[in-house]
């Protein structure tokens, strides 16, 4: 649910209705006549709560953000690391085919002056539930590295499955999510699979990814220190 729906401002009814349109008609749809209409306000109110159209679609990018990482943090975590990664997968993917137009917004026009807080939210909960496997010993590259593959193979499935729409090929987010998963973790008993690692490789990413809950031991130098050494080990993958 979306916070404007309790809130009877006129920035929150702008807000809520600019998703309503761009969740039912589209982007295009989004105007500031259209939007001022249904939010019951004047368009001059627009530009001063939201400066225009693209500071306007920023806000309804974040407020998609804020609902999905509400949806991330309700769910029920998995016992295994790499199953919850699974689930955040099927979740994304959900939220994905659900808000079509808004997930469009959210990661199919990336722009690097934009400056969406939420955005990072989400990278963090998936860097979290990365690091959750390298503390199991069970990753085969960097955490840094796992994450970006999976993001950018996670999005890349909902885009395609967006754009081919009834034509999308069955099975294709599940057969590219386990895919994915094969080539970042190993397997419940660190079964390999692929020889792209070395038990030591996996123990230098299960250890750099605790180091937090060690280098209070240690002096910023040692801390320093002893990254570099893990990340050079770990970089052998």
């Amino acid at each position: 649910m979306f916070e404007s729906e309790n809130d009877p401002s006129p920035r929150a009814r702008i807000l809520e209705a600019a998703t309503a349109l761009l969740r039912t008609e589209g982007r295009e749809a989004v105007s500031t006549r259209s939007v001022s209409a249904a939010a019951g306000v004047q368009p001059q109110t627009i530009y001063r709560q939201y400066g225009d159209k693209a500071g306007l679609l920023d806000a309804v990018a974040t407020e998609g953000f804020r609902v999905y990482l509400e949806s991330k943090a309700a769910r029920p975590r998995a016992v295994d690391p790499v199953d919850d990664l699974r689930a955040g997968w099927d979740l994304h993917v959900a939220f994905g085919r659900e808000n079509p137009a808004l997930y469009v917004l959210m990661y199919g026009e990336p722009d690097v002056g934009r400056d969406l807080g939420s955005a990072g939210q989400a990278a963090d909960i998936l860097r979290d539930l990365v690091g959750a496997v390298a503390r199991a010993g069970r990753l085969r590259v960097d955490v840094e590295k796992a994450a970006a593959m999976i993001q950018a193979a996670g999005v890349g499935v909902v885009l395609t499955i967006l754009a081919q729409g009834p034509l999308a090929v069955s099975g294709l987010s599940e057969g590219v999510r386990e895919a994915v998963i094969e080539a970042v973790a190993t397997g419940p008993e660190g079964r390999e699979t692929i020889k792209s690692s070395t038990p030591a490789v996996e123990h230098a990413i299960a250890l750099r990814a605790s180091l937090r809950d060690v280098d209070k031991n240690l002096s910023p130098g040692e801390t320093l220190l002893l990254d570099e050494l893990l990340s050079k080990i770990a970089d052998r993958s």
